[in-house]
């Protein structure tokens, strides 16, 4: 496996923060309209372009 550079650690770990799930309170306060985020995304499904 090759060397990260600093400037695509940072920006895998960008991807890799918002790469998170909707808050529980979130689901509680909007009584369940909002459910989950259009930006979820996978690793086996889609790739990045870092």
């Amino acid at each position: 496996m090759s060397k990260l550079t600093k400037g695509r650690k940072i920006r895998l770990s960008k991807a890799t923060a918002q790469n998170r799930r909707v808050p529980s309170w979130v689901m509680i306060k909007t009584k369940r309209a909002v459910v989950s985020h259009p930006k979820r995304r996978s690793w086996r499904r889609s790739s990045l372009k870092v």
